[in-house]
């Protein structure tokens, strides 16, 4: 009997931070995602532990991470930083990481959450989540 699971893409999208770690996890059949609790970082720097221990837990076979360009297309010290994550996470993991797109997704997330920060993490990951499963897939 076939798998009917086969070619669903499953996603953990990230929203990197310096203080929090948005994430979400997603797939592809709704192209739709939902938070999960936020990761304490310090200066940017995550408990790889409870990454680690969210990646297996959700058998997801793609990380996304938001990279925040400036709105001219230019990079930023959080798009270097953004991407040196994303470089550890693809070592960590040997899952295939993307880099997708996050300009407006933190100030999308705050207004959805009427800024509470706390939930916007999570809410600015699943907006990068989304736009992967909907644009680029």
């Amino acid at each position: 009997m076939p798998d009917p699971t086969a070619g669903v893409v499953r996603v953990l999208a990230f929203d990197f931070g310096l203080s929090a770690i948005g994430v979400a996890v997603g797939q592809s059949v709704t192209q739709s995602a939902e938070p999960l609790q936020p990761l304490k970082a310090r200066n940017g720097k995550p408990d790889w532990t409870a990454i680690d221990q969210i990646i297996s837990s959700w058998n997801v076979n793609r990380l996304v991470v938001g990279l925040p360009l400036n709105m001219d297309d230019t990079e930023s010290d959080m798009s270097t930083r953004a991407r040196q994550f994303a470089a550890a996470l693809e070592a960590r993991s040997a899952l295939p990481v993307i880099l997708v797109d996050e300009r407006l997704s933190s100030r999308e997330a705050m207004e959805r959450t009427a800024g509470d920060r706390t939930r916007s993490h999570g809410i600015a990951a699943v907006l990068i989540a989304e736009s992967y499963l909907r644009y680029v897939i």
